[in-house]
């Protein structure tokens, strides 16, 4: 039943109904979603279960910076199925059955996929001409909170929303893991952004996902990564194997 939704969604809808369903997709993850991971971090902060990075206060003036860059960057992302769809219309893109392994193996699989191509965009973004030019803007939330996590740029927004598109057409994939791809991401994003970790952020206490990405935010520098620093680290080893004669 729910296969056959999606179908006649693919196959039949208009590129105009096609845009509307999107946009008001992140639109409800960034506006419903984002208060209430929110308030859950704050209910987990007062039972002493996670606790601030950054104690400073963020002005009402940044959330409302933020906001406005991100609804531009929803705009941008409210096109992001059109080659998808146009692709599996085509036949150039092959869907899997929505199994239940189908699904969580999709999903993991974009997720994966999603911190390998953030990494590189990032690492362009940290170019002395684009930092200058584009990334200043989600540079601007020098603390970062889950209302920063769609705040940037519009090149920056187009970039980032070719994730799954750029995967797609050679791995093939379950339509409900490509339509829950994105509240998979925004969530670790959130986890990135909240300025929350677990433990008391001394020693090699439990961090939620992505809190590199916090530090990231206060010093400008390193912690490249979406959701965690592993690529950071390979990429480093590699840099002083090139050093290394």
């Amino acid at each position: 039943m729910i296969q056959e939704q999606v179908n006649n969604i693919i196959h039949d809808y208009s590129y105009f109904k096609l845009y509307g369903l999107v946009f008001f997709y992140f639109l409800f993850l960034y506006f419903v979603v984002a208060p209430v991971f929110l308030w859950f971090c704050k209910f987990l902060n007062r039972k002493s279960i996670v606790h601030k990075i950054v104690e400073k206060e963020v002005t009402r003036k940044q959330i409302g910076y933020e906001m406005m860059h991100s609804l531009k960057s929803i705009f941008i992302f409210g096109f992001s199925a059109f080659p998808i769809v146009y692709l599996i219309r085509i036949g150039a893109i092959t869907l899997l059955p929505d199994t239940l392994l189908n699904v969580i193996l999709g999903v993991s699989l974009l997720t994966i996929w999603n911190e390998v191509h953030f990494f590189v965009v990032h690492r362009i973004m940290h170019l002395s001409f684009f930092m200058r030019h584009v990334h200043f803007v989600h540079h601007k939330s020098k603390t970062p909170t889950v209302y920063s996590v769609y705040s940037f740029h519009w090149f920056e927004a187009l970039l980032l929303s070719t994730i799954p598109v750029t995967i797609t057409p050679f791995v093939p994939f379950a339509p409900t893991a490509i339509f829950l791809y994105p509240l998979a991401s925004v969530l670790l994003n959130y986890s990135g952004h909240c300025n929350y970790r677990f433990g008391n952020g001394i020693g090699p206490s439990w961090q939620l996902f992505g809190t590199h990405h916090n530090e990231h935010h206060s010093k400008g520098r390193k912690n490249y990564g979406f959701a965690s620093n592993l690529l950071d680290k390979l990429h480093a080893k590699l840099s002083k194997k090139r050093i290394v004669p």
